[in-house]
């Protein structure tokens, strides 16, 4: 071993907390960078494992009654290489001691084989016997929820008749990942329920034997999925069809890719953030800890050393703390990255998980670590080894000062002597100093960005629960139902005040663009559920003309005043022109609102609602929920308050447990900059302090002196670590935007207090071990001259 390598170790050891602070930093960097990639890409390989194992459709259609026969018809478009066809339908579950109404979605299983499309994974049990009508499969997720095995038993009105069912089996669909039942905006395990029935069974209850009611469609690799769709559309017109559509208008799929979305976005903006910041504070770091070693290295020069051989023992001492960095943030990023996805497998009920170890990942972060460090080491080596021996075995020549204030001006009467010390260190070094302020600044603004995910979904509950969907319960129908069925809801026990609602599904299209959504029709004083703006405040809707999401004008292109083509894709079907009159910032998908008699006009229909928004008196809820399940033309009653406690147990839970994650790894780099930067302040100033210490200053004085140094640029840094972390949480904000669901960007007051709470506690941590630092100051070696 060579006399630089014995050097070598014998600087990591005798640094060692400063190396491992600056390893932390450097591993913050690398563990986000593989935790949220890592987990996007092993979701996303779980889920295209899971698609293709099982068959998962690209076509969807719904129809009334349409013959078997139409099947081989389907089969001859071009472009569709399997066709699937079966019975579905909603009907009300009544569950043995569970008070609130549940929806189940019945879907018919072939009595001979398995279906085409869509295939099941049983988890328990066996799949339905034919002939036997009682017996049923559900999904696990609804099993769980109540606690139901093999042989467990409940009820369900099918086609106005109650019925016993008996389930045999639990299973898992790939069309089913994410279930939301009618009016529900969040899957609800307990009260909405996937229930396959045999078809034999299912088709004798509902009259449609040699008949189906929903179809799915597998598409050819090269084939169009707008034309299939046209020419489905066409088949199934004649027979009820409510317009056909492909898996980005599928709610499981659509809601499973807006998630995924969610985290591969997350995963494009936190982690760069993280490795920047880090990349800049080993930078600042590692530059000034090479330029305290300037005597060292004419010394080195001095022995004979080339300067080569000076840069590399330096470059070797960097790549030792960046290896070790780059271990760290492996190692918990790829302990973080598989919790993070066993949270997601959970939540989506994958039945297996596909863990992506991607090695490019490790080789990227390494790189993008290694490269910021070393040039922070190059950029101080660069000039240091250009000295003569001579020259560089001496300090530096002393600075050039200028007062700090006009002669005629004394601050000594003002602020102590420490403090104006204090103040002249800082005002004779303001590069240094500006540095030092920057990287705590970023620091604060990392953890600003992480806390924001916390703060967004917050806003997101008050605005959709609280002041735009007021209503206690949603009553969805299986069929529309005349204006009249409002005034017979008001009479259920407990209803305090009721509220029409209808949707209609339509295309809607502006020159070469176009989406499928619903247009909500709701009267002008609807006071249950609103429509809210940006500010916070109701949106009373046109009499005439359509409102649309903002996101859906951003898509569509089109501002208020702009004219759309819209496909009405229920009842007559026809094409018509509408004015966009109000584009309106909701946070929910992107849909169209008009007046609901506008809206009844425009479907040239009698008065008609699809649902009734209800306000109920909590102790008559049991009362309710009675009467509620004995009414068969009922599809689903939503809960506004069940829904609340799913969004906070499901979504915001996600979330707000990624940002808890990337809250701590901010906190370690944190620690990590300002313990480094007192380090170095201790380090530069050792001789400056030893002189004070000989001069008479207590050990108290002369670490106020230095602590309070760190105080003020500790506190100068909070501002402008405010404001670079609303930028970024700005752009996060936008990164995470999609058709499914939208944030509101805002940052809470306390937000940026409990940042820079962190980053001032990092700062007393720091404080208290530079403390005995300074307490063991052996002043005759720090004072030594060099010869």
């Amino acid at each position: 071993m060579s006399a630089l390598d014995v050097k070598l170790f014998r600087d990591v050891r005798r640094l060692w907390a400063q190396v491992l602070a600056i390893a932390l930093v450097i591993g913050g960097g690398v563990a986000t960078l593989v935790l949220a990639v890592g987990s996007h890409r092993s979701l996303e390989d779980t889920r295209i494992a899971y698609y293709e194992r099982y068959a998962f459709a690209d076509v969807f259609a719904v129809v009334k009654r349409a013959p078997k026969a139409l099947v081989g018809q389907i089969a001859q478009i071009p472009g569709v290489a399997a066709v699937d066809a079966r019975i579905a339908r909603l009907a009300l579950l009544d569950i043995p001691g569970f008070a609130e109404p549940a929806t189940g979605q019945f879907v018919s299983l072939p009595d001979v084989g398995e279906p085409m499309l869509n295939r099941l994974y049983v988890r328990a049990g066996r799949l339905p016997e034919p002939g036997r009508a009682e017996e049923v499969v559900v999904n696990e997720s609804f099993a769980q929820a109540h606690g139901f095995a093999p042989g467990g038993r409940f009820s369900a009105i099918l086609n106005g008749k109650k019925r016993e069912l008996v389930i045999v089996g639990t299973a898992l669909s790939p069309e089913f990942i994410y279930t939301v039942g009618p009016g529900d905006l969040m899957p609800d395990d307990r009260r909405y329920a996937i229930v396959w029935m045999s078809e034999k069974a299912l088709a004798s209850v509902y009259d449609l034997d040699g008949a189906f009611s929903s179809v799915s469609v597998k598409l050819q690799r090269s084939a169009s999925e707008r034309e299939v769709i046209s020419r489905l559309d066409a088949l199934l017109d004649g027979y009820g069809g409510q317009a056909a559509y492909g898996r980005k208008d599928q709610t499981s799929h659509a809601w499973l890719d807006h998630e995924l979305d969610m985290l591969n976005n997350m995963s494009r903006t936190l982690p760069p953030i993280f490795l920047l910041v880090s990349a800049f504070l080993v930078n600042l770091t590692l530059s000034r800890l090479v330029a305290l070693e300037r005597e060292q290295i004419g010394l080195m020069k001095a022995l004979g050393y080339r300067d080569g051989a000076v840069v590399l023992h330096y470059l070797k001492f960097v790549a030792l703390i960046v290896l070790t960095g780059i271990a760290i943030g492996s190692i918990v990023g790829t302990w973080l990255g598989l919790r993070v996805t066993a949270l997601f497998g959970d939540f989506f009920h994958f039945p297996f998980l596909v863990f992506a170890r991607a090695p490019d990942l490790y080789v990227v972060a390494g790189v993008l670590s290694a490269a910021a460090a070393f040039v922070g080491a190059i950029r101080a080596l660069r000039d240091v080894v250009r000295l003569p021996p001579a020259v560089a075995m001496q300090p530096p020549a002393p600075a050039s000062f200028h007062r700090l204030v006009p002669a005629s001006v004394s601050l000594e009467g003002i602020v102590s002597q420490p403090a104006l010390m204090m103040l002249r260190n800082i005002s004779r070094h303001p590069i240094r100093s500006a540095f030092t302020a920057l990287g705590m600044s970023l620091a604060t603004a990392i953890l600003v960005v992480s806390l924001f995910l916390r703060d967004t979904m917050e806003q997101l509950i008050d605005v959709t629960y609280f002041l735009a969907d007021r209503q206690d319960a949603t009553v969805s129908f299986i069929e529309k139902r005349n204006e009249n069925v409002v005034t017979q809801m008001a009479r259920l026990p407990g209803v305090l005040a009721t509220e029409p609602f209808r949707e209609v599904p339509v295309r809607i299209r502006h020159g070469n663009i176009e989406r499928r959504i619903m247009i909500s029709g709701r009267p002008p004083d609807a006071d249950l559920r609103r429509i809210i703006d940006v500010d916070l405040r109701p949106v009373v809707l046109p009499s005439t003309g359509l409102a649309i999401s903002g996101w859906l004008g951003k898509i569509l292109g089109v501002q208020a005043g702009d004219w759309v083509e819209v496909d009405l894709l229920e009842g007559a079907r026809r094409t018509v022109t509408l004015p966009v009159l109000a584009l309106v910032e909701d946070y929910f998908g992107i849909r169209g609102m008009m007046d609901l008699d506008a809206l009844t006009r425009l479907m040239r229909d009698p008065p008609v609602v699809s649902s009734v928004n209800l306000s109920l008196d909590d102790n008559k809820r049991e009362g309710f929920y009675a009467a509620v399940k004995a009414m068969p033309t009922v599809s689903g009653v939503a809960l506004q308050r069940t829904s609340l406690a799913n969004f906070r147990d499901a979504v915001a839970l996600i979330i707000t447990t990624m940002a808890s994650i990337y809250t701590g790894l901010a906190a370690v780099i944190a620690f990590g900059v300002v313990y480094n930067n007192a380090r170095i302040a201790l380090s530069e100033r050792a001789r400056e302090l030893a002189s004070l210490r000989v001069l008479g200053f207590t050990q108290g004085e002369v670490l106020r002196i230095l602590l309070l140094e760190l105080a003020i640029l500790t506190l100068i840094a909070q501002a402008p670590g405010w404001v670079i972390g609303y930028g970024l949480g700005w752009i996060m904000k936008t990164n995470l935007a999609g058709e499914i669901m939208r944030v509101r960007g805002v940052i809470e007051h306390s937000t940026y207090v409990a940042a820079s709470a962190i980053v001032i506690l990092a700062a007393v941590a720091s404080a208290f071990i530079i403390r005995d630092r300074v307490n063991k100051l052996d002043l005759v070696a720090v004072l030594k001259t060099r010869d």
